[in-house]
């Protein structure tokens, strides 16, 4: 859902650095008894016996790992739980290690289980992982036994042909082998890309579906991405590929797979919706299905075909189990879990033999926290520490100082402002007639946290931690724009193709104004509190903007961003943080987390 590298650029930071381095349950509102036959044979001839007529199959899934193989940092590894007297809880969560071994005790001894996940496994990956072209995190997926996975936006970061190496392996084309000797295997499990086409060859990029079987019992899976996909993926990433409408390639597939017999199927969707509550046992059937829950994801799921009797999803990193009534009427299974590996989903689908379809008044859903009170799995543990290793030259560089936790929530983060004074800040070292920086908000990816994750000690940020906030490596721009063009890029945060789901951009230190959340599309923008320095914007006067490199290409919804004049690119914007902080933190002067109030917000 963020902002995405130049593939190019990101290639050209990782050769350069790589040189130096030589539980608790949300039970969907479907559970209801199934027949009394279920899980019950019928008497046999001794030696005999058949098949129960209704199968218990386990669905284990997730979503949006990100490449976050060690458990995440600050509040990107936490989960809010709400007890019934309405306290909350927050539960620290994530890290492969821990997901292994939940995954490991939750499957059941029959093996009636399937492990399935909504997309963005890779991409905007902590360096790890990221570093090594997410080379670590496929084969943390493999060791996981990852069943299936649909494609996200992320997995375009560097191109379909960086995404088929990462499907069918071989070294990378640049950088090579990582280990001496050792060629890269590539993903045991299929990525599916329905919607994704070639456009020289009008057929999917990879497999539209795959089919899961046992003991005569078939379940299919189908799996797209967004159709946006291009909108939030650089040009590059995308190039010669055509993403088609999710609902239409969902029915197509599903009526395929029912011509070949297959009548159960699950649908794998990057993409996703938002719940009321951000707790992740939030009931989002109460009062009614489907009604805490709104987003791009609910006129999905109101318009995919009946034959398709569960929906896993993800983008928009929220947790959710809930039911959304088909085109029928019927009530069908929606979920998702969170990202970063703190949440995993287990459903419950009861099949028929005798109709070979799943009894959907059966379904039920629930997500799972990934504690870290259980044993680690050791092969993950060992996974982990052997990429570390080769990472830890260039990651454990100190890069800066700062004096408190510096969070990334919120419509106006912290993180996000001090990226952008980063920006500004930099921005005026290439050019002094630079006005102000605007940063966006998916492109700032975790917190800068105060207490030491490694030998480094409080208060002192990596560069390991800088990459894990900013990965994708574009650079920073310098445009002209007019003060008319500004004002319409700020209203574009919350109109056009933002209308629906706000993407408000994060301000150097100086830009300040009012947004007025009651009102719709640009109108929240109250355009006479904008203000650079304390004066009104002049609409005629020219002003000198650094924005990342995927801001100033028209990415996320902005397109008057792409349409600045006088450009000037700059070093990439993970070097920019790490200029800024070195020549404004200390030691013994670290640097404060700004105060977001340079946005007034009205809700």
């Amino acid at each position: 859902m963020s902002a995405t590298p130049q593939a190019s650029r990101r290639r050209s930071r990782r050769n350069r650095i790589l040189a130096v381095a030589a539980g608790l349950a949300t039970v969907g509102a479907l559970a209801a008894a199934i027949p009394a036959s279920a899980g019950e044979a019928k008497p046999s001839k001794p030696g005999k016996e058949k098949p129960s007529r209704y199968q218990d199959v386990q669905l284990l899934s997730f979503n949006d790992l990100h490449g976050n193989l060690e458990p995440p940092a600050g509040s990107s590894g936490r989960v809010t739980h709400v007890h019934e007297d309405g306290h909350t809880e927050t539960i620290n969560a994530g890290g492969v290690e821990y997901l292994a071994t939940h995954l490991r005790d939750a499957r059941r001894a029959d093996d009636y289980s399937v492990t399935a996940a909504a997309g963005d496994m890779v991409g905007a990956s902590p360096l790890i992982s990221g570093l090594f072209h997410d080379e670590p995190t496929i084969e943390a997926l493999n060791g996981l036994d990852l069943d299936v996975t649909s494609v996200g936006n992320h997995e375009f970061d560097e191109g379909a042909k960086e995404l088929a190496r990462l499907q069918k392996g071989g070294c990378h084309p640049t950088d090579g082998c990582y280990v001496k000797g050792k060629k890269f295997k590539g993903a045991d499990f299929p990525y599916l890309a329905a919607n994704v086409i070639e456009k020289k060859t009008g057929k999917p990029l990879l497999k539209p579906y795959w089919v899961w079987k046992k003991n005569g019992v078939k379940i299919g899976f189908i799996g797209v991405t967004l159709e946006d996909t291009p909108g939030v993926v650089s040009a590059e990433g995308v190039k010669g590929l055509k993403f088609k409408d999710e609902v239409q390639t969902i029915n197509k597939y599903a009526k395929e797979l029912e011509r070949q017999g297959v009548k159960s199927v699950v649908a794998l969707i990057h993409e996703g919706g938002a719940p009321a509550s951000t707790a992740y046992n939030y009931d989002c059937d109460s009062p009614g299905a489907g009604d805490g829950i709104s987003g791009p994801i609910v006129d999905i799921a109101k318009n995919i075909t009946p034959k398709v009797d569960a929906l896993v999803t993800g983008h928009t990193h929220a947790a959710y189990a809930c039911t959304i009534n088909d085109p029928a009427g019927k009530p069908r299974t929606v979920t998702s879990a969170a990202s970063f590996g703190r949440l995993y989903t287990d459903t419950t689908l009861t099949y028929d033999r005798r109709t070979g379809d799943i009894a959907r008044t059966a379904v039920s859903s629930a997500n799972h926290v990934v504690t870290r009170d259980v044993a680690k799995a050791a092969d993950m543990t060992a996974l982990i520490s052997r990429w570390n290793t080769l990472a830890a030259p260039i990651g454990n560089r100190a890069i800066g100082h700062i004096s408190a936790d510096v969070p990334n929530v919120g419509t106006e983060s912290p993180m996000g402002d001090l990226i952008a004074d980063a920006q500004f800040w930099y921005g005026k070292t290439l050019d002094p007639e630079v006005d102000l920086a605007l940063m966006n908000p998916g492109g700032v990816r975790a917190p800068l946290t105060y207490a030491a994750t490694g030998t480094e000690g409080d208060g002192v940020v990596t560069y390991a931690e800088g990459f894990t906030v900013q990965p994708f490596s574009n650079t920073v721009n310098l445009q002209d724009f007019t003060g008319a063009q500004l004002v319409k890029v700020l209203q574009e945060q919350v109109s056009g193709t933002n209308a629906a789901s706000p993407k408000v951009l994060l301000p150097s230190s100086g830009l300040t104004y009012t947004l007025d959340l009651r009102k719709s599309g640009a109108d929240r923008v109250v355009v006479d509190t904008i203000k650079l320095n304390g004066a009104a914007i002049d609409p005629a006067a020219t002003y000198r903007v650094a924005t990342n490199s995927f801001l100033a290409g028209g990415g996320d919804g902005y397109p008057t961003l792409g349409q600045g004049t006088n450009d000037l690119v700059g070093a990439d914007d993970l070097a920019a943080l790490e200029q800024y902080l070195l020549a404004n933190s200390s030691a013994t002067k670290p640097i404060a987390p700004p105060t977001a109030n340079r946005i007034t917000i009205i809700n």
